[in-house]
């Protein structure tokens, strides 16, 4: 059974940090990219940051480039999006994603987790 199960999520002021962590199992994770989305009421779902399978490559939304930082760590089947300097525009709900592509079918297979809440407020 595949499961991605985010947490970290909180209530954090304005400047703040938050870790979030996204422990993956019923797959095997160093095959696959992992990602992270955000969605905030009323907005669509956005890409937040990607790391590659191997975690050689990133690649972050403009908005968050130098605040965020994604990891991961292949043998805990986990990765993670430090955030910092939160803004009260990062409020949102956060989506762990796991995508993989075959080299020569393109087929894709995608995973989703069930979304951790991300609020910034004095």
């Amino acid at each position: 059974q595949v499961q991605l199960v985010e947490s970290g999520g909180g209530l954090v002021q304005p400047g703040g940090s938050l870790t979030l962590s996204c422990a993956a199992s019923g797959f095997t994770f160093s095959r696959y990219a992992m990602s992270w989305y955000r969605q905030a009421p009323g907005k669509e779902r956005e890409l937040v940051a990607t790391i590659t399978s191997a975690g050689g490559s990133t690649n972050y939304l403009d908005s968050v480039r130098g605040r965020f930082t994604i990891s991961r760590d292949n043998a805990k089947n986990t990765v993670y999006l430090q955030m910092n300097s939160l803004e009260p525009e990062d409020t949102a709900v956060y989506y762990c994603n796991a995508l993989y592509i075959a080299v020569t079918t393109k087929y894709k297979i995608n995973y989703w987790g069930q979304g951790t809440q991300v609020t910034v407020s004095s």
